[in-house]
């Protein structure tokens, strides 16, 4: 079982998910972290950024999904930055909360988000 976690929190960029025509039209911030399980064994032992991940090209990831094609449910951009992650062959699990923090909900509220937790 790994017990190794790399977590990369506070993504942010410029999206156009949502259902509603404005959300689409004008757009809003979302808010990503992502938890991604690694044996960080070897990157230890070597001091070899090629041995872990990159947490700057899963950042880069992420910010390319939440400024690319909209999606309806920020569910469906929960998983696909959780499929992105789990394309990196050292990561063995991810945990993905997407932010939105803008959303249309008619009341006052502090956030909303969504977290799924994803595995090989």
């Amino acid at each position: 079982m790994n017990v190794d976690r790399i977590c990369v929190t506070g993504i942010s960029a410029h999206g156009f998910h949502g259902v509603l025509d404005f959300e689409r039209r004008d757009g809003q911030t979302f808010i990503v972290d992502v938890d991604l399980g690694v044996d960080t064994r070897a990157a230890a032992e070597s001091d070899d950024l090629h041995q872990t991940v990159n947490y700057a090209e899963v950042a880069a990831d992420v910010v390319s999904i939440i400024t690319g094609e909209p999606h309806d449910l920020i569910e469906k951009v929960a998983q696909r930055i959780a499929d992105a992650c789990l394309a990196y062959p050292l990561v063995d699990d991810v945990i993905v909360v997407v932010h939105k923090p803008q959303a249309p909900v008619g009341v006052e509220f502090g956030d909303v988000t969504v977290r799924i937790e994803r595995s090989r």
